[in-house]
This record gives C-alpha cells, sequence and structure tokens, in this order.
C-alpha cells in the first residue's frame, strides 16, 4: 500500500513532523549530568541526520526527473492514452485496495508512536578511552609522544605538553617545514575534531571552520599570521628564529656598522655566511641578504658547505610558500578547537597533576569511589539541583563547591583596557588572558609586541610608557664606534679610536 511515490512522499513528510516533535521533547528534559548530556546531544543529533536524510529523499522526488511522479498524479486523475476516465482510476483504485486487505487479512493499523518514542530512552554508543572519562579529559599520550620525538628541544613533561600544544606558535619556524611536524599537526588536528564531534555533537563544526578559513585568509593576505609573517622571511629571516640583527631598520651599510663587529659576525655566523674582515665589509655581506634571496647571492659570501642549507634564512620556494599556508592554517583550526575545548583542556591538566600526586592504593579507592558514584548516580539525576548562590556549573552538571569558587576568585573581576575593558572572573582567567587572541589584537592595534615586559599591564597609557621607556634603553646601549673601537699602536698600546685618531693628527703615533 505504501508503494506508490506519493504514499511515500506522505510517509517522508509524517516522519520529519515527528523527529521534530521529539527533538523538542528531548531538548525539553534538562540533564542531570554529563553523561547523560552527551547521550541527548548524540540522540539529537541522530534525529537530525534522519531529517536531513529524509528531506533529501523528498527533495529527489519532488525534482522528478524521471517523470514518475507526475505520471502517478496524472493516473490517480483518471488520464489515460485513451482520454480522461475518472470512474474507472476510481474503481480501479478501490479494487487495488480491496485485493490487498483479502490478501492480508490480518493487517492492523501500527502506532508507530511507541517505537519513536523510545528513542528518547535510547542511549547511543559513544566511543571513548578509558582516559578520556566519558568526554571529562582528553587523552594526547600518543600526540605527546609524537611531539617529544620531533626532537628539537629536551623532552618535556606530559603536563607541560598539556600547556603548550595549544600554542604552535612557539615552536621553531625551521622545524614547522619538516615532514614530522606536519604529520604530527595533522594527527593532532584529527584528533581534536573526532573529540570534540563526540563531546559537542550539536555543534555544527563544518560553519565553525568556514568561519576559520575565512578570517584566516585575510590575515594571510595582509601578513597578519603570528610566526608566519612574510617580510620577515623574504629578508632570509624567520620570525621565530631570528638572527640577531633585523635588517628592516637599517637602510643603509653604514647604519649597520654602527651595529658592532661582533654583532655583526654573530649574525652573519647564523646565516651560514663568511664573518671575517673589517666593519664596513662584514656590514656589507650582512646588507647583502635584505633585498637578495640567498639563492643569488655569489657563493664566495658562503662558508665552505654550507649554501644550499642556510639555518635560518633562504628565499621561501613557491612549495614552501604552500606548505606554510596549509600547516599556518591547520594552526588556526587548532587554536579554534583549543578555544572551544578550553575547560575540558584545564580539567585534563588538573586531573593529570593530581594523578602524580596519587599513590597506588590511593587511585585504586578513588576508583572505587567513582565505580560507587556511578551506581548511586540515576537516584542523584532525579534530584533537583539546588544552586541558590548561582555557583558556576562543573563538568559534571552540578554547581561547583563554594570553597573552590572562592579559592580560583571567581567572584573577583579584572577589567582589561586593551582588550576593549573586557571583564575576566578570576585571577586565573586573567593570567592567560594576556596570551589569548583578544590581547594580542590589542596590543597589535597598539604597535606594541606582545612579550613578557607587559604581562600584567592592561591600562593602554601604561603599555606605551612602558614601550617608549623600552625604546629609549635600546637607544644608550647603541654601538659607538669612536669611544669603543679599538686600535693599537706600534709599541703595542691600546686607544680608542677618537684618541687615535688625534694623535695620528698631531703626528704622534
Amino acid at each position: 500500500m505504501s508503494s506508490t511515490l506519493l504514499e511515500v512522499t506522505r510517509a517522508s513528510h509524517e516522519e520529519v513532523e515527528r523527529l521534530e516533535r521529539l527533538i523538542v521533547k528531548d531538548l525539553q528534559n534538562e540533564p542531570a549530568n554529563n553523561k547523560d548530556r552527551l547521550f541527548q546531544s548524540h540522540r539529537v543529533r541522530n534525529m537530525i541526520d534522519n531529517i536531513i536524510t529524509t528531506t533529501e529523499k523528498l527533495v529527489e522526488i519532488y525534482e522528478d526527473k524521471d517523470n514518475a511522479r507526475r505520471d502517478e498524479i496524472a493516473a490517480l486523475g483518471g488520464q489515460t492514452a485513451m482520454g480522461t476516465n475518472v470512474s474507472s482510476a476510481f474503481y480501479d483504485r478501490l479494487k487495488e485496495i480491496r485485493e490487498y486487505h483479502r490478501r492480508h487479512p490480518a493487517a492492523r493499523v501500527v502506532d508507530v508512536n511507541d517505537d519513536y518514542e523510545a528513542m528518547l530512552k535510547e542511549e547511543p554508543v559513544i566511543e571513548f578511552t578509558g582516559e578520556e572519562a566519558f568526554g571529562k579529559y582528553l587523552d594526547m599520550h600518543e600526540l605527546y609522544n609524537q611531539y617529544n620525538n620531533l626532537k628539537f628541544e629536551k623532552p618535556i613533561e606530559y603536563s607541560t605538553y598539556l600547556d603548550i600544544f595549544s600554542q604552535p606558535h612557539i615552536v621553531p619556524r625551521k622545524l614547522k617545514y619538516t615532514r614530522q611536524y606536519k604529520e604530527y599537526m595533522e594527527n593532532l588536528l584529527e584528533y581534536l575534531v573526532y573529540f570534540f564531534q563526540r563531546t559537542e555533537p550539536l555543534q555544527d563544526l563544518d560553519r565553525i571552520f568556514l568561519k576559520v578559513t575565512t578570517e584566516f585568509e585575510e590575515q594571510w593576505e595582509n601578513d597578519a599570521i603570528q610566526g608566519w609573517e612574510r617580510t620577515s622571511q623574504e629578508n632570509g629571516h624567520s620570525s621565530a628564529d631570528h638572527t640577531v640583527i633585523d635588517l628592516d631598520f637599517y637602510s643603509t651599510v653604514d647604519e649597520l656598522k654602527e651595529v658592532g663587529p661582533e654583532k655583526l659576525k654573530e649574525a652573519l655566523a647564523a646565516l651560514g655566511l663568511k664573518s671575517g674582515g673589517t666593519v664596513q665589509q662584514r656590514a656589507e655581506r650582512l646588507f647583502l641578504t635584505k633585498d637578495t634571496p640567498f639563492e643569488k647571492l655569489d657563493k664566495r659570501h658562503f662558508v665552505k658547505g654550507s649554501r644550499g642549507s642556510v639555518p635560518n634564512g633562504g628565499a621561501a620556494t613557491s612549495k614552501e610558500v604552500g606548505n606554510s599556508k596549509e600547516i599556518a592554517l591547520m594552526e588556526a583550526k587548532i587554536n579554534k578547537l583549543c578555544d572551544l575545548l578550553d575547560e575540558i583542556i584545564a580539567h585534563t591538566k588538573e586531573n593529570v597533576v593530581k594523578k602524580q600526586a596519587l599513590t597506588y592504593d590511593e587511585m585504586e579507592a578513588e576508583r572505587e569511589e567513582e565505580e560507587t558514584q556511578a551506581d548511586t548516580e540515576s537516584d542523584d539525576d532525579e534530584q533537583q539541583i539546588y544552586n541558590p548562590l548561582k555557583l558556576p556549573m562543573g563538568w559534571d552538571g552540578k554547581p561547583i563547591p563554594y570553597w573552590l569558587y572562592k579559592l580560583h576568585g571567581l567572584g573577583q573581576e579584572f577589567k582589561c583596557e586593551i582588550c576593549g575593558n573586557y571583564s575576566y572572573w578570576g585571577r586565573r582567567a586573567f593570567e592567560r588572558h594576556f596570551k589569548e587572541w583578544r590581547h594580542q589584537h590589542g596590543m597589535r592595534c597598539l604597535g606594541i609586541p606582545n612579550t613578557k615586559n607587559f604581562n600584567e599591564i592592561t591600562s593602554i597609557k601604561e603599555a606605551q610608557e612602558l614601550w617608549k621607556r623600552i625604546q629609549e634603553r635600546k637607544g644608550v646601549n647603541k654601538w659607538r664606534p669612536d669611544l669603543e673601537e679599538e686600535y693599537e699602536d706600534k709599541e703595542g698600546n691600546i686607544y680608542n679610536k677618537k684618541t687615535y685618531s688625534d694623535l695620528q693628527r698631531q703626528g704622534l703615533i
């Protein structure tokens, strides 16, 4: 009976409406804990997927590419090749219905509402590892081992890794071009996406990533991606592994000479260039790298065996630029996911630190306590949450303890003028915000680098005054060749440049 196309269309519309009502009914029930919240979210996600699938079938039916729907409507109207005969079509249809009930005398109307209502009690299968504890914590051990295997610095502790994995900009620039780092970033992004889909199934991750990509493309064109500035790379320097001297501040060789012979020597050695000669020769050799790509420099400027393997320099090829953009986009997506999972990351760190301080017996006792709590969880779910102090909710869907609220100072408000007078609640959130995008954007708008010198500074005026003092202090330490450049006479006496020139002018040397 339901084999006709119009009957399929009617049944599909009915199913969509029924699923919509079930979603509303399910969301009206407030989950009592994190586990129930995940079950509810995944149930709703599954129903939404069913609605999308059914709607796609309806769209295909209404498009009617094979004209089957049009022919069926015409047949119901009695339209045949011989003409229109409504009575004949009606009796043919009646005969078909009677024949169906004759073949199926026990057929009855089935109430599908019972089946759909059972969906509200369904507990979807969600795959979590034991370390993830049903979405409470992250399990980053494999990624932690992969990060340590990059071998760009000494191995770090797992708790330290949880602090820095969300900050890819601290990784040295030259390491980001390696195959191992790219594989690590791909695995990290894949895990965070998978974990986010399991813990937040109702979030539209495609739309989130579309917005991230749009903002990234705009920042990439404006050369505003932290750690991926093209200007510094085109000059033969990476922003993360900058050499001693920034050539952007010097317009002539004479200005560069004022840096001094030792700093010029260090800068040339860092670039794989010859570092001998007079101050003039060193400055000229280094100044060549400002506008000339390394691959076009004369080989006589390089230390033997170093050409083609410059540590921190060289013009970026189109392939390197493409890889840079791909890796930078992955970093942007990872940063966004870390912002969305910020609370879970913090809980993971606390749990790891806590476990490191427990003995084996204490860990076993805690495990037994968790099992006992899981057995009585269903009874606790029925109790209404009492929160007269309006404390923040914890990961279990219940208010955090008042002592913890006071310990973290969550009732204390910190305002930052650089962030547009944005409020941060609690000392921890306030200290963390100096490394977050909002504060970094504010400092960038002021034209001030967001370094450790400016931590704890929230006033625009104070930041500008401190930056002015830092610039003045750098001017005091400027190289003064007349007083600091040394000369030696035939007798071995040492003079500075000014004294030596005066004595030579008077004929005393």
